[in-house]
């Protein structure tokens, strides 16, 4: 139910701004800082960090921006998809947000059903982050059912070992659900509930950042040299930051 509510908010918010989110990634993007920004800006309004990657990666081969500037881009990115998880985090739990969501979702439906051009965009904006809350409440209640049957003891252990394991289960994650969004809010409800612990919960949120660089990759396929380097430079630089943050992980906690 979250994942839909993130595709249904996502398409919503695309029929809304498509076009001038478009139009800024190339207007606003003249070096890798305003790239970055715009990545970052761009990437929360869609919540989508592959839909402006692979923008910028068709930018790139199109030839209207240039490599160092669709870097920034990619750097923007990553940091505009967080946004997701500190809605979830600060808003998800601390609030009962199930019951009053359903309202919302309701308000969403009916401005999409009875209106036309950019308030039929609204409404299903507003109807998919409904269901995104509706999702996170639905999660909650499943945990607190499993909560003295998965625990931190079931998944693998906080060695280095089973931190490495903990990455490839986060990889796998994202790419049977195409969203790093719903992986993480998966890992902080699991976390909120008890079922894992922070050091399991970092592990899957870090191997999730690498699960999502796949679709950038895929959609260099057959693309110039200067597509295939932005493709592969998404892929390294969530490498790098992944595997700076599991040698980070111990100190910063």
């Amino acid at each position: 139910m979250f994942l839909l509510g993130m595709i249904v908010m996502t398409d919503g918010l695309r029929a809304l701004t498509g076009s001038a989110v478009r139009n800024a990634l190339m207007n606003f993007t003249h070096s890798p800082l305003s790239g970055a920004v715009t990545g970052a800006t761009t990437t929360a309004i869609l919540q989508s960090s592959s839909a402006t990657t692979v923008a910028a990666v068709g930018f790139v081969s199109a030839g209207l921006i240039g490599f160092s500037e669709a870097l920034g881009i990619i750097f923007g990115a990553n940091i505009g998809t967080t946004i997701t998880g500190w809605l979830v985090a600060l808003f998800g739990f601390k609030f009962k947000l199930g019951v009053l969501a359903l309202p919302i979702v309701l308000t969403g439906v009916v401005l999409r059903l009875f209106s036309r051009g950019r308030l039929a965009g609204i409404g299903f904006a507003i109807a998919g982050f409904g269901l995104i809350f509706v999702g996170i409440a639905t999660m909650q209640q499943g945990m607190d059912g499993l909560q003295n049957i998965i625990t931190p003891e079931r998944f693998p252990s906080d060695t280095p070992v089973g931190r490495l394991q903990l990455v490839f289960i986060g990889i796998a994650i994202t790419l049977v659900t195409q969203s790093s969004s719903a992986g993480v809010a998966a890992a902080l409800t699991a976390l909120y509930s008890g079922g894992i612990n922070f050091h399991q919960a970092a592990s899957l949120v870090i191997g999730m950042d690498v699960g999502t660089t796949v679709t950038a990759a895929m959609a260099t396929i057959g693309g110039a040299v200067g597509s295939r380097r932005t493709g592969l430079s998404h892929v390294i630089y969530n490498l790098f930051t992944a595997m700076g943050a599991l040698l980070l992980l111990t100190p910063f906690s």
